[in-house]
């Protein structure tokens, strides 16, 4: 990915210059438009090449219906810029950005694009940060962009990963609120009612194949940095799963949070939480 790909943007994601910084559109791997935006640590207007250079980047994945504009991604991004650039889009399906969601799989493109865009902007750390869903996709591009056979790593790399509120495993329906999501996601009926209220388009075909398990990627990190979150509350997924992500992953390299009283997600996530996340970061994130 290129610096400058204002040219592949669609008609709904536009780019610009903000007060927070600026707005692109990326052109994933497999060609669908995504909107994202870059928020400094310092002022626009004081950023340059050396610095990004020097100064970490987050890029932020949110959860299933969650989008660049949404307030809790906003939120999050805020806290997160105390101690890095930040990176915030839209996965397909969600907000501005093309395509149609396909709930966790070829997420991992739009992912990709977005770290790929960090690197181009001069970061040489990236961070990667997944909420819900998108800590499903954080722990797949790492096992899909880390280090290869002979240690290579792709432009698309992370060198630091958390998972905050992921699943263990797919097809997961053991809480009423995961049942509810897949007569969302496996019905027509619940797809417009995504489409219509929830402003999420979802693809309607099953994944086939059916892609790397979050346990299984989890495996496949180290030696990079990992971070795994999860509430004691959540009403998705129990505590079952951040154990098996922990069982799977290298405990020399890998780290488990249990928030007592903390939910689901960037919904859920209280400033202070995302304030130790970053400060988590900041130090693991190899120069």
């Amino acid at each position: 990915m290129t610096p400058g790909p204002e040219a592949e943007c669609a008609a709904s994601c536009v780019p610009s210059i903000t007060s927070s910084g600026h707005r692109v559109c990326l052109l994933t791997a497999d060609g669908v438009r995504i909107e994202a935006a870059h928020t400094p640590r310092r002022a626009p207007s004081e950023a340059d090449p050396a610095a990004c250079a020097d100064t970490p980047a987050i890029v932020l994945a949110h959860g299933f219906t969650g989008a660049l504009e949404r307030p809790a991604l906003r939120r999050a991004a805020a806290a997160f810029s105390q101690h890095a650039d930040v990176i915030t889009f839209s996965f397909r399906g969600h907000g501005g950005s093309g395509g149609r969601s396909t709930v966790g799989d070829r997420e991992v493109e739009d992912l990709a694009a977005a770290v790929r865009w960090a690197r181009a902007l001069g970061h040489r750390r990236v961070a990667t940060v997944g909420f819900s869903m998108g800590g499903s996709v954080v722990l797949r591009h790492a096992a899909l962009h880390g280090p290869g056979e002979h240690g290579e790593r792709t432009d698309a790399h992370p060198d630091t990963v958390v998972a905050v509120s992921a699943p263990a495993r797919w097809y997961y329906r053991g809480t009423a609120a995961m049942r509810r999501l897949h007569w969302v996601i496996t019905r027509p009926t619940g797809r417009l009612v995504s489409r219509l209220g929830l402003r999420t388009r979802i693809h309607p075909e099953d994944w086939d194949p059916v892609p790397l398990s979050p346990t299984e990627a989890a495996g496949l990190l180290a030696p990079t940095p990992l971070l795994v979150v999860h509430g004691d509350r959540d009403p998705y997924f129990p505590l079952d799963h951040p154990r098996m992500l922990m069982s799977a992953a290298d405990p020399a390299t890998a780290e488990l949070w249990i928030e007592r009283g903390f939910g689901h997600a960037e919904n859920a996530a209280a400033p202070e939480l995302l304030g130790r996340i970053g400060e988590w970061i900041t130090a693991h994130t190899p120069a």
